[in-house]
């Protein structure tokens, strides 16, 4: 498939029409007599082999009970016709499936086999004048029922084929075998004419098996060809889809950014008329009028400023700045900056923290962002008179962890995905008065990402909610060994 033509639609449609008419092949479709032909070529070259020896066999053997030179001309017409049925099966699997005329094609092969039936009926005809007449006439009808077999194996892919290469010398055989004063030719002829429809019969089921065997070929290469089709078609969506978020996180990008620039002019002028730093407004509803320009301009810049943060971050636009940095010291700032929000809604916030910690190589900005995302969140869900459990701590895998936990009114499990997606919000963030944007949770995941960390969301609805930020082992610096004392230097020099 070419994704970059306009055709390539209508390219996969009749890619799919196309295999779905394969399922419905059957025999007496062109397309699966041309397979059934170039089965049984394949069975004649690979047995090509086999029914030349038995024939140079039965010469040699002929020659050796004194037959006569006869049998060596039988030999020579009968190896002449297998070769020229050799050389149809050879053309026939060099020759593309597409090309076979399957009528023509079976037509020449039946008339090959009924030559190569002509040769065995000369060797019914043949005399041995050394040789017991019943003996002789047993081993033919024993070198007939080989061949028989052989042949039945052999060209059970082509219909009709065993029929024409022993329906005459069977035929023959009963003919010239059936004498009164000879039961044991009556008796061998019957047996070949019985074995002659057996044979059939055993060709038929043969014949069955490779039509079922085509069938299930043709089943899976059609299923793999539609698999691979719907691959395609799915691949280029998620192309498309990836084009189409990196163009929407750019996009945002740079209008956040653009944005940002007349916004802050507005809450610059707005922050001074309402506290009127230039004279006293003379009225008050436009001061407080100001005060609400300012904290409306103030809220769409924290939305602004989070939708830059997501949007550098799903660009790959976001460089860490990474140095040696202690988690613990960070937590307690954020803990500390979030108090005086937390004791206006007369929630406590408790601190548990694990002291012997050793430092982090992260970037602070992104730890501090990770951190109060993760309080403001708390604080936000958590009713008046709450609490707010903050813990950090080693990991059993040797990294670092912060977990806020609180009591607030919790997740119900199936939102917990739609919470941790760009933009999703519970249906209890909904109801609730201080609705957020529902991008804090998405940038603490790709903060932790960039980091190689991971976060996880616990939530029982009347419970509350922990969120917990792992840092990995990978991160953990080693312990620096102490510096020497100055007696110990004074020692050593």
């Amino acid at each position: 498939m070419d994704r970059r033509k306009p055709h390539r639609n209508s390219d996969v449609a009749r890619a799919v029409r196309k295999t779905r008419d394969r399922l419905s092949q059957q025999a007496g479709n062109p397309d699966f007599d041309r397979e059934l032909l170039k089965l049984h070529a394949r069975a004649m070259t690979s047995g090509a082999i086999a029914i030349p020896l038995l024939v140079l066999a039965i010469a040699a053997a002929g020659r050796f009970a004194g037959v006569g030179n006869e049998i060596g001309l039988w030999a020579l017409f009968t190896l002449a016709c297998y070769t020229i049925v050799t050389f149809l099966a050879r053309r026939i699997e060099r020759t593309e499936a597409s090309v076979l005329n399957p009528l023509q094609t079976q037509r020449e092969l039946l008339i090959g086999h009924f030559l190569c039936g002509l040769g065995w009926g000369w060797f019914v005809w043949l005399g041995c004048s050394t040789c017991l007449p019943d003996q002789f006439q047993v081993v033919k009808a024993v070198v007939l029922l080989v061949a028989m077999a052989a042949t039945a194996v052999m060209t059970s892919s082509l219909g009709g084929a065993l029929l024409a290469t022993f329906a005459v010398p069977v035929a023959l055989y009963a003919y010239a075998g059936v004498k009164p004063w000879m039961p044991v030719g009556a008796i061998m002829a019957g047996l070949l004419v019985v074995s002659l429809p057996f044979f059939a019969y055993v060709a038929r089921h043969l014949n069955r098996a490779s039509l079922m065997l085509l069938s299930f070929r043709s089943e899976k290469d059609a299923l793999v060809a539609e698999l691979e089709t719907a691959k395609s078609m799915s691949d280029e969506a998620r192309r498309r889809a990836e084009d189409a978020n990196l163009a929407k996180s750019r996009f945002l990008a740079s209008m956040s950014h653009e944005l940002r620039t007349p916004l802050n002019a507005i809450l610059g002028f707005s922050e001074v008329m309402s506290n009127e730093v230039l004279g006293p407004m003379s009225n008050p509803t436009y001061r407080d009028y100001a005060h609400d320009v300012h904290e409306s301009g103030q809220h769409l810049l924290d939305l602004i400023n989070e939708i830059l943060d997501l949007s550098r971050i799903e660009a790959g636009r976001y460089q860490l700045n990474e140095e040696p940095v202690m988690l613990l010291n960070i937590v307690e700032d954020c803990c500390h900056m979030m108090e005086l929000r937390a004791r206006n809604k007369d929630i406590r916030i408790v601190q548990d923290f694990e002291h012997e910690l050793l430092r982090l190589f992260a970037d602070e900005r992104a730890v501090r962002q990770i951190t109060l995302n993760l309080l403001s969140n708390a604080i936000k869900f958590t009713a008046t008179g709450g609490e707010i459990r903050v813990r950090v701590g080693w990991t059993a895998g040797g990294g670092q962890y912060i977990s806020v936990k609180d009591n607030g009114p919790g997740i119900p499990e199936d939102e917990i995905p739609v919470v941790l997606s760009a933009f999703g919000q519970g249906s209890i963030a909904i109801k609730s008065a201080e609705q957020g944007t529902g991008l804090g949770l998405p940038i603490v995941q790709g903060l932790l990402a960039m980091h190689g960390g991971t976060f996880e969301l616990h939530s029982k609805l009347r419970e509350g909610t922990e969120a917990i930020a792992i840092f990995p082992l990978s991160r953990v610096m080693e312990e620096l060994p102490a510096l020497p004392t100055a007696a110990v230097a004074a020692r050593r020099r």
